[in-house]
């Protein structure tokens, strides 16, 4: 393999999202082949289950890192609104939810890698790797894998990674840069992915594009070999699986606090939600691909409904896809003036005495006790989405709860996961629409 080393640019540093996965019984053969289904666990990075899992940190000191790496989510979510042609090259290092076991080559070699929703390209780190950063598994060698093959620079498949270099052979290679100045660097190719064990019970993905790093350096704790991309560009994981798949997913997020309970991320068939109670709304297409934009066009505190504006929009009725649903940010965002108007109506549905934040992040606080149950409806075009107070409000410290939403003078708003604990939440691209269930996620 041909030496390849590019510098890269930093950006602004985005939470990454972890899964761990752990296959239910399932046929080796292709993922969801024919729309058939199967489902998988989530592993909570701070969980209990999860290997990153440090018993010296509190639970509220892992509530306030959480927070902070959402901001850094955030920010990196400004920056790819603001310059649309980074998007493809700039996602983030450690720091996030969720943790993968995925192998690569044929024999399988086992892997845990990042697995984002924020970001499109798979990729782990190869030999040969100078300089590399430190993981506990071996470092993947394609030339003992049978299944391995480089993608050549002049192709449709390298004109879909962002920065791309020609080696001297012809080889694509590819370059990409990280908001805390660890960045990956190396070659696009096609390799056997699978999912799960290399047991009978796994899950083969043939074929598949991703970068082989034999240039990398980053903060991942030892445990993370690369990224895996879930997004809804090209080269994510999501999209090169959606004809399998029939274009759905779901998952079911377990409520932040519980770190003895997996979360389920389902595919295809096993991904549909249905039954009592679901509601959905359209999947709103942009130019950003990788994002999953909803429209959200306002938020009730009991009876008082508060429409939902941005400054594209001063009229009663919301621009389409003026939301990002994203299961990578821990808190929800949303504009200024929204927010205020929000946490007013919060305040005299509560009339309580407020209290200040005790870690300084959170901006709307009360005494543990305090009656904070009130009505929070989130009204989705076709969808009215009911939140429970665990969805609105979080214990922070021993005597004081906070609410769960944070104002940004952007023009941008995130619903984060804390908001989305305890639904069962589906995605069918080729239908274009996300649906919402009312789910006991620790019971799926």
């Amino acid at each position: 393999m041909a030496s390849y080393i590019s510098s890269c640019s930093p950006s602004p540093a985005l939470v990454i999202v972890f899964f761990s996965i752990y296959l239910s019984t399932f046929s080796q053969a292709e993922a969801g082949h024919g729309n058939g289904g199967f489902s998988v666990d989530l592993i909570h990075w701070d969980s209990i289950l999860s290997p990153s899992y440090d018993p010296s940190v509190t639970h509220f000191e892992r509530l306030q890192n959480a927070f902070r790496r959402s901001v850094s989510r955030v920010n990196y979510f400004k920056q790819s609104l603001i310059s649309p042609s980074q998007v493809s090259t700039t996602v983030s290092t450690v720091g996030g939810i969720y943790l993968m076991e995925i192998s690569f080559g044929t024999p399988p070699v086992s892997n845990l890698a990042i697995a984002d929703t924020g970001s499109d390209l798979i990729w782990i780190q190869c030999k040969p790797c100078v300089p590399c950063y430190k993981q506990n598994a071996p470092l993947f060698d394609p030339t003992k894998s049978s299944t391995y093959k480089n993608i050549s620079c002049h192709t449709q498949e390298c004109d879909l990674v962002g920065k791309k270099k020609c080696s001297s052979e012809g080889s694509c290679g590819y370059s990409y840069g990280y908001g805390d100045k660890s960045f990956t660097n190396g070659y696009l190719a096609t390799e056997t992915f699978t999912l799960g064990s290399t047991s009978s019970s796994s899950v083969s993905l043939p074929k598949k594009i991703f970068g082989c790093g034999n240039y990398n350096q980053g903060n991942y704790k030892n445990n993370g070999s690369g990224l895996v991309g879930l997004g809804g560009g090209p080269l994510s994981l999501i999209s090169q699986m959606k004809l399998s798949i029939g274009g759905k997913f779901s998952y079911c997020l377990v409520p932040i606090g519980d770190t003895n309970a997996r979360s389920k991320l389902n595919f295809g068939s096993d991904a549909v939600v249905s039954g009592d109670g679901v509601v959905s709304t359209p999947l709103v297409s942009k130019n950003l691909v990788t994002f999953y934009y909803v429209t959200l066009e306002g938020i009730s505190v009991g009876n008082k409904r508060l429409a939902f504006k941005t400054k594209y929009s001063r009229k009663a009725n919301a621009v389409e896809g003026n939301i990002i649903l994203d299961s990578g940010t821990t808190l929800t965002y949303l504009p200024s003036d929204f927010y205020n108007n929000l946490v007013s109506e919060l305040k005299k549905s509560i009339n309580a005495a407020t209290v200040a934040d005790p870690i300084g992040e959170l901006g709307l606080c009360y005494k543990v006790g305090t009656d904070i149950n009130v009505p929070i409806t989130a009204h989705f075009t076709g969808a009215d989405v009911q939140l429970k107070t665990l969805n609105a409000f979080i214990q922070v410290s021993e005597d004081v709860v906070c609410i769960t939403f944070e104002p940004v003078e952007d023009d941008i708003a995130i619903i984060g996961n804390i908001a989305q604990n305890d639904f069962l939440i589906g995605y069918d691209l080729e239908a274009r629409k996300v649906y919402f269930k009312p789910t006991d996620c620790t019971r799926q």
